[in-house]
């Protein structure tokens, strides 16, 4: 089964990316897998503390992605796979599309402001010539609609 491979994380534009990796993954048959990465630089503390603040970060990335998934579940008849990560960004992405030879697009949602797409699509995107799957970029101000007639 080809996968959609979507990140997580608290961008508004992450929510379009995710609204249409269902859509796609409902339309074609595929899945839904849900990237969220931990930024090593949240746990330059005491070792305790740290621990602490990893625990809390997934239990809110799990609190995040179940409201996602009851979506994917009751709207489109998916069942989304979350994959949690600690490291830099971009080396997860490329880590996880290594590893699941079913993943097959990426999708990204690109942000609509006046400070760009977005640090991980202004990074994917340099390099997508050498990327072993293609790249989604879903604009960040495109309204549910426009989504759903394209998807």
């Amino acid at each position: 089964m080809r996968k959609f491979l979507v990140v997580l994380d608290d961008s508004r534009e992450c929510l379009n990316a995710i609204r249409f990796a269902a859509l796609r993954a409902a339309h074609t048959g595929g899945g839904v897998t849900i990237l969220s990465i931990i930024p090593p630089e949240e746990f330059q503390h005491w070792i305790g503390v740290a621990d602490l603040m990893r625990e809390e970060a997934r239990e809110r990335i799990e609190a995040h992605f179940e409201v996602f998934a009851k979506w994917m579940r009751d709207k489109h008849a998916i069942q989304p796979e979350l994959v949690i990560r600690e490291g830099q960004a971009v080396d997860e992405i490329l880590g996880l599309i290594g590893e699941d030879p079913e993943i097959g697009v990426l999708v990204l949602g690109a942000g609509s402001d006046r400070s760009g797409p977005g640090p991980l699509v202004s990074q994917l995107s340099r390099n997508s010539g050498s990327l072993p799957v293609p790249i989604t970029i879903v604009p960040g101000a495109m309204d549910k609609e426009r989504m759903e007639s394209i998807a």
